[in-house]
């Protein structure tokens, strides 16, 4: 197995980039996010493009090549010590086959994010580094809970990560250790076939989504079946999924873990021996709190479930 590097802890006074690799921003968006970088005694520095608006059938922060400039900034800038993106959406595909290392591989940073941002994860991972899957900076302007970015300024600062959750019933029992991938599904999904996927031989796999039909979400789950990655992986865990079906028919639509999605895919994969934690608080929910793509997690699920970094 590969080696996996993990950056250094970061300094007080250390530089944190902040780039919109993907969707547009507001300004008023990113006000509180930043004001945390600057109280948990970081300096946060602006991507030149941060608030570029650029409309092209989805509205992008600036096109492709202005994104491509602020990542390759960002990630190989020797002064910058982490990368934290302002949001997701839709774009980090258009980047990812012209991403830069050279100063990178000298000095490994944290990259901060989630959703769209699983594809620059996914990269990062097969160069062999970790980064941190968590709230990006836009979501702090939508009352999400304080300790979801609390955690993460923890790992900024060199600590580990432990949660306790409660038994699921559709969870599937047994003690697990293996490398964690993964992140948003539909992006997991969109990689497969390409040599951006992550490689989910002998891992620990963790999805999240969110505003998928049911037939489209059983579709990503039926492609990982076909492609062989529940044969591969060594266990599952499955964090939100909200904002599932038709507004007006799914009673449980503004849940973080939808009833119905949760069935379908404990339904998909209950043939496989491995073990499965559901309602893990991470994804495109306010407790959203932070996952290590690329870590040793230690699994265990009984009556209660611990997951240790």
């Amino acid at each position: 197995m590969k080696k996996i590097i993990f950056p250094k802890a970061l300094k007080k006074g250390a530089k944190i980039a902040v780039i919109s690799p993907a969707g547009a921003v507001d300004p008023s968006q990113l006000e509180k996010g930043i004001e945390m970088i600057k109280s948990n005694g970081f300096e946060p520095v602006l991507g030149e493009h941060l608030y570029t608006k650029f409309s092209n059938g989805y509205n992008y922060a600036g096109t492709e090549k202005e994104r491509l400039k602020d990542i390759n900034w960002a990630l190989n800038d020797r002064e910058i010590s982490a990368v934290w993106a302002s949001r997701g959406g839709y774009g980090c595909q258009h980047l990812v086959q012209h991403l830069k290392l050279k100063n990178f591989t000298e000095n490994p940073k944290w990259y901060i994010g989630y959703s769209d941002n699983t594809v620059i994860q996914s990269y990062l991972l097969n160069k062999g580094f970790a980064s941190i899957h968590g709230q990006t900076i836009k979501t702090s302007s939508f009352g999400v809970t304080e300790e979801s970015y609390g955690l993460i300024f923890d790992i900024l600062k060199g600590k580990s990560l432990k949660y306790a959750l409660k038994a699921h019933q559709f969870n599937k029992k047994g003690n697990i250790e293996g490398e964690l991938v993964g992140g948003n599904l539909a992006l997991i999904y969109a990689l497969l076939g390409t040599k951006y996927s992550f490689d989910f031989r002998d891992k620990i796999l963790f999805i999240e989504d969110i505003g998928e039909n049911f037939y489209a979400l059983d579709r990503m789950i039926m492609s990982l079946e076909l492609a062989g990655v529940f044969t591969k992986i060594k266990g599952l865990i499955i964090g939100g999924m909200t904002n599932m079906g038709d507004e007006k028919e799914n009673k449980s639509y503004e849940e973080s873990f939808d009833e119905f999605a949760y069935k379908l895919i404990s339904d998909r994969i209950s043939k496989y021996k491995f073990p499965a934690v559901f309602g893990f608080p991470n994804g495109h929910i306010k407790d959203n709190r932070p996952l290590i793509i690329g870590s040793v997690v230690k699994v265990k699920v009984g009556d209660r479930v611990k997951v240790e970094f």
